[in-house]
């Protein structure tokens, strides 16, 4: 039974994959989650919903009479949430950046301010949220006719990442595919052609990840590359171009050569095919839910899930270890 009660989508997405993701994170406990300047209906909506689903335990941090006047306007119950006061929204993103950092949050989410604020107070070097990896963003995509969710990186953060980056960007990624019971993630390190190419850089690279993922630089996962999208995702590209490989046509991570190249493909399934995109921030000390207002609501949901999920996986970790 879906969990979210709507009518039937005009388009071909039923949603499944995304819904199979709030599901299971509903069976976890609820997540502490620092919400950055949620100061207008969508943001405000988006908290509350996920709080009913029991996703997580919001503190809203931003102008407490503005919040208040907002669920007041839209009839939203925040009675039962902290609000952490503050005048404007770089404070908030600051002030929420703190609660991680006070161990009294797990996760962040982005409200109605910039995401370039938001990230301005996560990146800082004394009191931000860094960590040793290079933070990346991720969508995680629901495309209608396709078999399983397809995780998409980076399309939102690095513009044009170059080596160093791309391995901390892939490794996030199969961190993130395991937090979603996916133990064996096929990732396809994206270019233009399935040959190396010294006149295109991002073949090069592509050769150069696999490599590092059969000496153990990058672990949890199998990696193919150069790949073309379509040989990829689709076994019958494959089997026509004659390529061999436990990823070609079965890939569950595209890793696009360039922002700009991941925005593209993102966008194009959303508004081509009709299909759904969860987001979230990676390689920080936390998970970054990082939604937009263009966002439909289960997207939205399916973001705060994926945060859910990952901090469950990371309270495992830690319990294993104690043990």
């Amino acid at each position: 039974m879906p969990v979210l009660e709507a009518e039937a989508p005009v388009g071909r997405n039923t949603h499944k994959k995304l819904d199979a993701l709030i599901s299971r994170a509903r069976k976890n406990p609820p997540v502490k989650v620092a919400v950055a300047h949620p100061c207008d209906q969508v943001s405000l909506e988006s908290v509350v919903a996920a709080a009913k689903l029991g996703l997580m335990t919001p503190i809203l941090v931003g102008p407490e009479k503005r919040i208040r006047e907002v669920a007041e306007q839209y009839d939203l119950d925040i009675s039962g949430f902290e609000i952490v006061n503050a005048e404007y929204s770089h404070e908030s993103a600051e002030k929420a950046v703190a609660l991680v950092r006070e161990g009294r949050a797990e996760a962040l989410m982005k409200g109605s301010l910039h995401t370039d604020e938001l990230m301005a107070a996560v990146v800082k070097r004394d009191t931000g949220l860094r960590t040793s990896r290079r933070i990346s963003h991720c969508f995680i995509m629901d495309v209608p006719d396709h078999d399983q969710p397809l995780i998409i990186t980076d399309a939102a953060v690095n513009i044009a990442p170059d080596l160093t980056s791309k391995v901390h960007i892939v490794q996030n990624a199969i961190d993130l595919a395991h937090a979603l019971s996916n133990n064996e993630p096929r990732v396809a390190i994206l270019s233009a052609m399935e040959s190396v190419n010294p006149d295109v850089p991002s073949t090069l690279e592509a050769a150069a990840l696999c490599k590092m993922a059969d000496r153990g630089q990058i672990t949890g996962a199998v990696l193919d590359g150069p790949l073309a999208l379509d040989n990829a995702i689709s076994p019958e590209a494959a089997a026509i171009k004659k390529i061999s490989s436990p990823v070609a046509g079965r890939a569950s991570i595209l890793v696009v050569p360039d922002l700009e190249a991941g925005n593209m493909l993102a966008k194009s399934l959303s508004f081509l095919a009709d299909a759904d995109a969860a987001g979230i921030v990676l390689g920080a000390k936390v998970p970054i839910i990082l939604t937009s207002r263009a966002d439909e609501e289960m997207a939205r949901l399916a973001s705060c899930a994926v945060a859910q999920l990952l901090v469950a996986a990371r309270r495992a970790d830690t319990s294993a270890a104690i043990q």
